[in-house]
């Protein structure tokens, strides 16, 4: 994720899940120092340790950390473009909206990864209905349907999205 960040030479980003901070440092370090992250997550207990690695990692200056649900802090921010970047990897329930949130606020040729879209292969089984799985089903076909974005969906891990606003 710092190569795609520093490759495209992104200097603004917000990522939604930030748990222990793995991401966020390879987001930040990508962004370079004059680069901001804005990181949302609804866990004080997780990010205190994300707090700790940012500042051993030498990023804490560029992240903002905003406890509290995604959904609320998307909502409080510009409907103007003001990210290059953005990542996912929050409650899957949520991710249509983050899209429909997000994607506003992205710069023209700016891109979304969103994690675990395969969902272990799930989302192909029809009879599974559970919440996790419906809603990354849900999300799949809202951005495969979306004219506004290129997407791609790369068969690592989990699955990860790469949507690229046009």
């Amino acid at each position: 994720m710092e190569s795609i960040v520093r490759a495209m030479g992104a200097r603004s980003a917000v990522e939604l899940g930030t748990f222990t901070g793995y991401s966020s440092i390879a987001i930040a370090r990508g962004l370079g120092p004059q680069g901001k992250l804005l990181c949302c997550d609804v866990s004080e207990e997780w990010t205190s340790i994300a707090r700790e690695f940012w500042g051993r990692a030498g990023v804490a200056d560029r992240i903002e950390l905003r406890i509290g649900p995604g959904m609320e802090t998307l909502r409080s921010l510009p409907q103007a473009e003001q990210f290059d970047f953005a990542f996912v990897d929050a409650d899957k329930p949520g991710y249509p909206d983050y899209f429909r949130e997000l994607l506003p606020r992205l710069r023209p040729g700016g891109l979304i990864l969103v994690d675990n879209t395969l969902q272990s292969g799930k989302v192909l089984d029809n009879s599974n209905q559970g919440e996790n799985v419906a809603a990354i089903r849900e999300f799949n076909e809202l951005v495969a349907r979306d004219p506004r974005v290129r997407i791609v969906l790369v068969p690592i891990g989990d699955g990860v999205t790469f949507i690229q606003k046009q």
